[in-house]
């Protein structure tokens, strides 16, 4: 097999050509590291070309599993593509977002085993701690998928308290501003940033650390990764709800789980990773709670 082989899907609505080959010993058309068949198994994410991946797809090759990689350039397309039967299953998202996509179109994708966290910061240049944070403005990022997580991490560093507890997307209007500690200012991810570098407090999305110069390990706090609140930000695979018990899929979960690949990806985010190993009945209950609670806002 060509090993780093994979097909970029720039926008939505546009999949990779050619017909799905199901996963299954009778679907295998070409042959791994071992020289013995191979089950093909076609896999949609948006972060193909990071090194982690590169190891997952040279130990599936190993296993004997010839993974199809089909990356989107958009975070809408992969689980519409997946329900539409483009691709076997996915790997890019956390169950929040999952949730939101189920709730949102009726559908019911769901996850079979779990990667990683990657804890959401604050940071404060210059700052060592929290301290002297009292009377802050507070920058987050102002999109659907970080601002109530970011609320919450400030909740649970004691800094914002909300109207009422529990939320699992707060918005600014649900912050109790009298019992609070800090306020917030809502910016686009990016600018977050910007406001670190200006000595303002401000938290920042993992992605955008790199680039800004800015040590992932320097933060003053961070949500606790092992905290019911953190849940939702489990990033897992995902199939179609009949494929859930498919032998070859759930293979793909140890090899992402196995030393090689771990080690990847914690190199991949500075060690800010955190590797999460939940079974799928777990997984499970936390997507199904988190779609009631969005059934019932």
């Amino acid at each position: 097999m060509n090993l780093r082989r994979f097909t970029t899907i720039a926008a939505a609505g546009i999949f990779a050509a050619g017909s799905l080959v199901a996963c299954g010993n009778d679907s295998a058309d070409s042959t791994g590291a071992s020289g013995e068949e191979s089950t093909k198994i076609t896999i949609g994410t948006t972060d193909a070309g990071g090194k982690a991946w590169e190891v997952f797809e040279e130990e599936a090759d190993k296993a004997g599993i010839d993974l199809d990689i089909v990356n989107y350039s958009d975070y809408n397309t992969p689980n519409k593509a997946l329900s539409e039967g483009q691709l076997d299953v996915n790997l890019f998202q956390h169950l929040k977002f999952l949730s939101e996509y189920n709730v949102g179109t009726g559908d019911d994708l769901t996850p079979i085993g779990s990667t990683e966290i990657v804890p959401l910061a604050l940071f404060w240049k210059d700052h060592d701690s929290l301290d002297g944070i009292e009377g802050e403005s507070v920058a987050i990022p102002n999109d659907s998928s970080n601002q109530g997580r970011a609320i919450n991490v400030l909740v649970q560093a004691g800094l914002v308290t909300l109207k009422e507890s529990g939320l699992i997307t707060p918005t600014p209007a649900d912050i109790d501003a009298d019992k609070s500690k800090v306020s917030v200012t809502p910016v686009a991810a990016p600018q977050t940033t910007t406001v670190y570098h200006e000595g303002k407090p401000a938290i920042i999305n993992n992605t955008f650390l790199d680039r800004a110069n800015i040590d992932p390990k320097s933060s003053v706090f961070q949500d606790d990764p092992t905290s019911e609140e953190a849940e939702p930000y489990i990033n897992a695979f995902v199939v179609r709800a009949e494929d859930a018990d498919n032998e070859g899929i759930q293979e793909l979960v140890e090899i992402w789980q196995s030393d090689a690949v771990t080690e990847a990806v914690a190199e991949e985010s500075k060690g800010t990773s955190v590797p999460v190993k939940r079974s799928a009945a777990e997984l499970k209950e936390i997507l199904d709670r988190l779609e009631d609670k969005l059934k019932n806002q």
